[in-house]
């Protein structure tokens, strides 16, 4: 019988996961300070569980305002030959 792919690779397990263990969730609630270590560990609220993309809006933004920079040296009328000699 062969490994799932899933399970050579060294960080698998520790990919995304939809579900929760009771643990996690009550975890969670703590810091969301929705939970009290009196209340019961049946019957827990939902907790909203999202995946984040760290790093991919940054970088998204960078490249907006670099090339807004661009379009603002290229709008920037040089000065003629004459406004030259001026400043001379």
């Amino acid at each position: 019988m062969s490994i799932d792919r899933s399970l050579k690779i060294k960080g698998a397990l520790k990919r995304h996961r939809n579900v929760l263990k009771r643990a996690e969730r009550i975890e969670q609630l703590k810091d969301e300070e929705r939970w009290s270590e009196g209340d019961s560990v049946f019957g827990l609220p939902k907790v909203a569980h999202r995946k984040s993309h760290a790093g991919r809006k940054a970088a998204k933004e960078q490249a907006a305002t670099e090339a807004a920079a661009t379009e603002v040296q290229a709008e920037a009328p040089e000065p003629s030959e004459k406004e030259k000699e001026k400043e001379k």
